[in-house]
């Protein structure tokens, strides 16, 4: 059997296969997955990609499988380390924090104002996968901005170091660096004026890096090099797919809760109420990654918050596949509690100050208030069988925290292909959008959003 592509998710717990035809039909058609445990301990990821291959065949019922395309994601080499720094805290590493967040990476450290010394060796510690520089708005601040890219070329480390910031810095920086081994790539100012946030340049050339230089898992290689397309980070790659919903469903909260991180994608505008009194912006699409929140590698951590509030006391062996109904049970209250506290970090919140006028409240943070759609991906939410009471779980009257409302409505990624969908989106985002709404959407509203032909 040939299929039109095939696409591989390759996490740090499992690595699936899902394949698709129709690709250029106008009528996409997902026709099956293959899973399998990710087998980076066993020195070969290729391996897991195998099985999960494997298991797709025998799902399919055929003894041959070949693909026109094939693409991937991958978090299996634990995520993209970074570093940011900026100018202020509030404004230029904030913005430089979404778009390292959004693109799939995790934040290390970040720093505000002029790098020390010290700093150097706190990085060279860290020995991140891509350093990001940013700070001032087009044509204000210079001296900080340059003191810290003399530092940043002292690095003893050469990690692609990307400039976004003051854009009437880029010839200078160029120079900086130039006859250095450094790896410089400029891009667009992630906060070019004030209140403006322009993070979608930064994310790509995150993406870029990824692609080309990040995928460090033991025998990565050989799947690059079966690649038809740039390989994207899995966290990125929901981003992506994201962003292609909310163009047709409008504002959404994606929530993935994996095995070893719970990652939470909002696209949303802000509501007006809360717009009114927002004391900074934030952007339109923003992802925040809660490394201490999974439910098979960070199994413990989050077992630590159950014992807390009391709701478990009794801790259980997992296997990255639950073996019996004792294991999703208790991986199902993992789920629960990483789900809600996630979301809960997300969101912003009101806060009440008192000045001359009399108390006066500001919000500040995301606002989830005007989410319409709570969408639920990854392993746990989209094959536990109460998915959807678990993201019931992260909704609320908004009191002080910035959640959704009572009203949003619960879609769960059936055919758990959003990660798949988000690369496919790069070349083909008709089909992906087509597929995307397929999978997570119920009957009441399949009519509304998937044009029938």
């Amino acid at each position: 059997m040939k299929i039109d592509l095939l696409i591989a998710e390759i996490g740090s717990t499992t690595t699936l296969v899902n394949g698709f035809m129709g690709m250029h039909s106008g009528k996409a058609e997902f026709i099956g997955q293959g899973l399998a445990p990710t087998s980076v301990l066993a020195g070969d990821v290729m391996e897991g990609l195998l099985r999960a291959i494997e298991d797709l065949k025998q799902k399919l019922a055929i003894d041959k499988l070949e693909w026109e395309e094939f693409m991937a994601t991958s978090s299996a080499a634990g995520g993209l380390k970074m570093t940011v720094h900026g100018l202020v805290k509030d404004m230029t590493v904030k913005a430089a924090r979404e778009a390292a967040l959004g693109a799939g990476a995790v934040i290390r450290k970040v720093t505000a104002g002029k790098l020390k010394e010290y700093h150097l060796k706190e990085i060279e510690e860290i020995n991140p996968n891509i350093i990001l520089l940013a700070g001032g708005v087009d044509y204000g601040e210079e001296e900080v901005i340059l003191h810290n890219a003399s530092l940043l070329k002292k690095l003893k480390i050469n990690p692609p170091l990307i400039y976004a910031g003051n854009s009437a810095l880029q010839s200078e920086i160029k120079e900086l660096f130039a006859g250095t081994e450094k790896r410089l790539l400029i891009t667009e100012n992630v906060y070019p004026e004030i209140d403006r946030l322009n993070v979608e340049a930064a994310r790509k050339v995150i993406h870029q890096i990824f692609a080309k230089h990040i995928v460090k898992a033991p025998g990565m290689n050989k799947i690059k090099d079966m690649l038809s397309s740039p390989m994207l980070p899995t966290p990125g790659a929901v981003m992506e797919i994201s962003k292609i919903l909310y163009q047709k469903i409008s504002n959404l909260v994606t929530i993935d809760v994996g095995g070893a991180t719970t990652d939470v994608h909002s696209v949303t505008e802000d509501s007006a109420s809360v717009g009114r009194i927002l004391i900074s912006p934030e952007p339109l699409a923003k992802r925040t990654v809660e490394g201490d929140l999974g439910v098979f590698l960070n199994a413990d951590q989050v077992f630590e918050i159950l014992k807390k509030e009391k709701i478990i006391d009794k801790r259980v062996d997992l296997a990255p596949l639950p073996r019996d109904e004792a294991e999703a049970e208790y991986i199902y209250q993992l789920a629960e509690i990483a789900a809600k506290t996630a979301v809960n970090r997300h969101a912003g919140q009101l806060r009440d100050f008192y000045g001359a006028g009399g108390r006066q409240t500001v919000a500040e943070g995301k606002d989830l208030t005007a989410v319409k759609w709570i969408i639920g991906t990854g392993g746990a939410l989209t094959r536990l069988t109460d998915g959807e009471k678990i993201l019931n779980k992260v909704k609320g009257e908004a009191i002080k925290k910035l959640i959704p409302p009572e009203e949003a409505r619960i879609l769960i990624d059936h055919n758990y292909i959003m990660a798949s969908l988000g690369v496919m989106g790069q070349k083909y985002p008709e089909q992906a959008l087509q597929l995307g709404l397929k999978s997570i959407a119920r009957e009441d509203i399949l009519e509304r959003f998937v044009e029938r032909k």
